[in-house]
């Protein structure tokens, strides 16, 4: 048996790339502490929800840290179930930001029992999109194929199959555990795994595949959120018997594009009469970012000089 790698841990917050040492497989692994936990406190979501923007957020982590360039990677799926939208934002600096559009009452009674709702439950039929952004000056290439498993990391293999032809596992989970405060504070974490593809150097690659897929199947929700296991420990626990280099990790942190100066160019874009209209008594016009929920106050009169 190799033994276990002498490497820093991957702690909570960053993304890191590994490798199967031997063998055509390469994967990520995403944990992510506060930075989701800020996310997710910043709305009021019922648990269902908050756990399927979680699981967005993890997913875009997982599969935006690979971009080789200065971009964004969206995830998101939008259906006619209780859940209308879930989006996740990824920003090759690390920065991450989501929000869900839902039907309370919806939700509330898709989520009687006592199983956990997943994305097919909570959106229904509709589709699974991730969007690679590359700048202002570049076309987006963006992905679509249907929401039919039950999960978003089914729905995630489902793209990869379909959309690049890459035999890929995704592992997602959201949970709460209690923080240093005191209270519930949210976790979220996943693994991607891809096979590489077979060529004359590499020879056949299905054989190691297939095995690599039965130690991932081993693979806990429990164990992708808990604080005490570091993600080195956890990937040495999955794939020791081969051996794995953990190489390659980014930053993750909440992280939101929204600020005074947007605000007020959308609302420049509304003509005199609709922005009489949003007005409140105090004189002031208020505005609150849908992915963190901070409250922008303006006054008219700022609106009426160039932007």
């Amino acid at each position: 048996m190799p033994p276990m790698p002498d490497v820093s841990p991957i702690p909570d917050d960053l993304v890191g790339a590994f490798q199967i040492e031997g063998e055509p497989v390469r994967g990520r692994i995403a944990r992510l502490g506060p930075s989701i936990d800020e996310i997710l406190r910043a709305h009021a979501y019922p648990e269902a929800v908050a756990n399927l923007l979680g699981e967005a957020c993890a997913l875009a982590a997982l599969v935006g840290s690979n971009l080789k360039f200065d971009g964004r990677l969206i995830v998101q799926a939008q259906g006619k179930g209780p859940v209308r939208y879930v989006v996740a934002d990824y920003d090759t600096s690390g920065g991450l930001r989501g929000y869900c559009r839902f039907d309370e009452d919806q939700v509330a009674a898709v989520s009687e029992g006592f199983v956990r709702p997943g994305a097919r439950s909570l959106l229904g039929d509709g589709v699974f999109i991730m969007t690679v952004d590359q700048g202002a000056d570049m076309d987006r290439y963006q992905g679509v194929t249907a929401i039919e498993g039950e999960t978003l990391a089914l729905c995630a293999e489902q793209y990869f199959a379909q959309s690049e032809q890459t035999p890929t596992r995704v592992r997602l989970a959201v949970g709460q555990v209690e923080g240093p405060k005191g209270r519930q504070d949210w976790r979220a974490g996943g693994v991607l795994l891809q096979n590489i593809a077979e060529d004359e150097a590499r020879g056949p690659t299905a054989e190691a595949w297939s095995r690599t897929q039965i130690l991932f199947e081993t693979l806990g929700e429990d164990e992708l959120v808990d604080p005490e296991l570091p993600s080195h420990t956890l990937l040495w626990r999955l794939f020791h018997e081969d051996g794995v280099r953990v190489f390659g990790s980014h930053p993750l942190r909440a992280f939101c594009r929204c600020s005074q100066e947007r605000i007020e160019t959308v609302l420049r874009s509304f003509d005199a009469g609709e922005r009489a209209d949003m007005v409140e008594d105090d004189g002031k016009i208020r505005v609150t970012c849908e992915y963190c929920s901070r409250v922008y106050a303006v006054a008219p009169t700022d609106l009426d000089t160039a932007a």
